[in-house]
């Protein structure tokens, strides 16, 4: 898939206050991507690699954002009582900067793997055929963004044959970009998970280096 949109920002969880972007699109944002996409039960998607074409840049903004929100929990009770419920927003208002990435572009490769909730029906052939239809037709499920919701994402299929998109970073050698996340695992109390990111003439290895992924 080419992915590409004029804005990115893929949190470092390390920064709490202030949203600071990672250097490229972490595993996770990229899966996200797709499964918007294309998701359904009976697979899962596993990313092979990110390719980085446009230069990394950095730009920051400043904005007024609540300090909080109003809970599920309350909405319901006062729903129940008929009481009122609101939030003063110049009561709760923060400051808060972001350093988003500008103008980014990105190849992604990606695979995906029957799970134990797919049935005699759901084959690899099945799947397969419709993202590629959706994929070729522009469809989703979700708008795919670039880390947060106010940053949408373009998403198209890269077919065979298509004139590959030309890194920034072709031929530039090895750039470490230190440890990003790699996902979340759902089935341990969703702790994050950190790999080495290593992108080489623009493009990182993801599926090799998932092996060295800690949590």
């Amino acid at each position: 898939m080419l992915v590409k949109g004029p804005r990115a920002c893929f949190t470092r969880p390390e920064m709490k206050s202030e949203r600071v972007s990672y250097d490229c699109i972490t595993p996770s944002a990229a899966r996200g991507l797709i499964e918007a996409v294309y998701w359904k039960p009976a697979i899962r998607w596993r990313i092979d690699s990110i390719e980085v074409l446009n230069e990394i840049r950095f730009d920051t903004f400043r904005r007024n954002e609540l300090g909080g929100k109003l809970s599920y929990r309350n909405a319901k009770g006062a729903l129940k009582s008929d009481r009122e419920l609101y939030t003063v927003a110049t009561e709760d208002r923060q400051q808060r900067a972001t350093m988003y990435l500008k103008d980014v572009a990105y190849v992604i490769a990606a695979h995906f793997d029957l799970t134990d909730s797919a049935g005699p029906d759901d084959t690899v052939e099945k799947h397969y055929n419709i993202a590629l239809r959706r994929l070729r037709k522009g469809q989703c499920f979700n708008q795919p963004v670039l880390g947060c919701r106010e940053f949408p994402a373009v998403v198209e299929l890269v077919e065979e044959g298509d004139a590959a998109p030309v890194s920034f970073y072709a031929g530039s050698g090895e750039r470490d970009l230190g440890f990003m996340l790699y996902d979340i695992d759902f089935d341990h109390d969703m702790e994050p998970l950190f790999y080495r990111a290593v992108m080489r003439d623009g493009v990182i290895d993801v599926a090799g280096a998932a092996q060295g992924v800690i949590g």
